[in-house]
């Protein structure tokens, strides 16, 4: 399956704009066998191919993942793994399962299913070979619905009008601005009593 985040794809692109039939015969998949073998949900996953190399731009990938609920998987080069790993557990945390497959499909297959902060330690001496990282989704937040409610209020003693304030404020808090706006009216009446 050489047309997920390999050169393979721009052949089948040359080919599709050529006219020439293009088709698929199942194979090995990196980024699938990975997510089998992984021990995690697989009823939804997102691809996100390579983590980027610069720092900044890691940290900024990684935090835009931080409450994505579905399985995450990841290629990456052995000889990024570690610190790769050490950034997921500065932004996703140490305790987050996860799974570091390597040579998928040959000889010295191995699949080592731990936490994050597990992963991160044991591979501080090195990896070789082609790796996937696989990582379980955030947990769901717990919403705290008085906060939110708060600071809707808030929003809205500076001018806004409540039902935008609990728009801009549910985001934040993870929950639907109905129930934020439902809270914060509950909470301002409860105030005003």
């Amino acid at each position: 399956m050489p047309g997920v985040s390999d050169p393979g794809y721009r052949l089948i692109v040359a080919a599709a704009d050529a006219d020439v039939p293009v088709t698929v015969a199942p194979g090995p998949s990196a980024v699938l066998t990975a997510l089998v073998l992984s021990g995690l949900a697989t009823d939804r996953f997102t691809f996100e191919g390579f983590v980027p190399r610069k720092p900044g731009e890691r940290t900024r990938a990684l935090t835009a993942l931080t409450d994505e609920p579905r399985t995450m998987v990841f290629l990456e080069s052995p000889r990024r793994t570690h610190e790769t790993l050490r950034a997921m557990v500065e932004t996703f945390g140490a305790d987050r399962r996860a799974a570091l497959c390597r040579e998928l499909t040959k000889t010295h297959e191995e699949v080592r299913r731990a936490t994050l902060g597990e992963l991160a330690d044991a591979t501080a001496d090195g990896v070789l070979g082609e790796v996937v990282l696989v990582v379980a989704g955030a947990p769901a937040r717990a919403v705290d619905l008085q906060q939110a409610a708060a600071e809707a209020l808030a929003l809205a003693d500076s001018g806004v009008r409540l039902k935008a304030a609990a728009a801009a404020v549910a985001p934040r808090a993870g929950a639907r601005p109905n129930e934020v706006y439902r809270a914060a009216l509950a909470r301002r009446d409860v105030d005003d009593a």
